[in-house]
């Protein structure tokens, strides 16, 4: 599989790729603002949030800016059809690696299938899976081989698939239909997706799904994010000092920020959230010392390379 960094053609159409690219992926995420007579104050980019915390304010980024995670809790109400195929269109305009597109998206209504799938219900599913098997049916047509045996094309599909599916997600909320990203597909026996959906055993993996629809209620608040240090570095990577640590601590104690899984970690007498999360959550963590699940089927599905002595 050729790389994108490895680009052998002309600096022209290079160029001419990267723009294309570009205002792809931009329209794709509901980026390309063409509403005709806007005045010259609306053409002017928004600032990213200023000392005061405003949100940006342009619509696309009040969406981005918008966006929340319903947890299981919606409606026995489908999505209209229109609003479902305007959302996979949204979504297959997400930027790709040499626009392979090397991912399947798999929609399910049944609200059955959808539980057995990912443990969630809603007005619909889509299952995102990194899929080359479209590629090589191409590539044996035209009379090339083709074997994406590898984890770099497994690392690229898997990058190709999860912009895709978050351009889904600011498309849906564009709309005022609401969603869970999930991995609930890889608890339990992950073999049980390939038998529901009857997906092919070589060269195609279940990523993630994402379960759309109309939330029973709307949420009390908006989850937190982190954004200093430890998570955006600038030239070079910043490695934490013990301070800035301690600052995170501190952020995720303030129940203001809402970055808590559970807010009721202090009644059940942690000191601090983060004890909750690595002792409660994450239980009992220890390096790997046998071959998980997910190694097995990654295996199977052709992605891992054999190992040689």
């Amino acid at each position: 599989m050729k790389s994108a960094n490895h680009d052998s053609s002309p600096p022209s159409s290079r160029s001419s790729r990267r723009g294309f690219l570009k205002q792809s992926a931009l329209a794709g995420s509901g980026l390309l603002l063409l509403a005709a007579g806007r005045s010259k104050a609306d053409d002017a980019p928004a600032p990213a949030g200023g000392s005061d915390g405003a949100v940006p304010t342009n619509a696309t980024l009040k969406t981005i800016h918008g966006l929340r995670t319903i947890h299981g809790n919606f409606l026995d109400k489908p999505i209209p059809e229109a609003a479902l195929q305007t959302i996979l269109q949204a979504s297959v305009r997400a930027a790709n690696a040499s626009n392979m597109q090397s991912y399947s998206i798999v929609v399910v209504k049944d609200r059955k299938t959808m539980g057995d799938i990912c443990g969630y219900r809603g007005g619909c599913m889509l299952l995102y899976c990194v899929d080359f098997n479209r590629l090589e049916a191409s590539a044996e047509l035209m009379g090339y081989p083709y074997f994406p045996d590898n984890m770099t094309a497994f690392v690229t599909a898997s990058v190709n698939a999860g912009l895709a599916v978050q351009t889904a997600a600011i498309a849906a909320r564009s709309m005022g239909i609401d969603y869970l990203i999930t991995n609930g597909i890889h608890r339990g026996d992950m073999e049980r997706v390939w038998k529901i959906l009857d997906l092919p055993a070589k060269h195609c993996f279940p990523l993630i799904a994402m379960v759309l629809g109309y939330p029973t209620e709307e949420p009390s608040h908006q989850k937190g994010r982190l954004s200093g240090p430890g998570m955006i570095h600038y030239e070079k990577y910043h490695r934490l000092t013990t301070s800035e640590v301690e600052d995170i601590v501190r952020q995720y104690d303030d129940p203001e920020r809402h970055l808590a899984l559970d807010e009721d970690w202090k009644a059940k007498g942690y000191k601090h959230y983060l004890d909750w999360y690595f002792k409660d959550w994450l239980g009992d963590s220890k390096p790997t010392d046998q071959e998980t699940q997910m190694l097995r089927l990654l295996k199977r599905s052709g992605f891992v390379e054999p190992q040689k002595a």
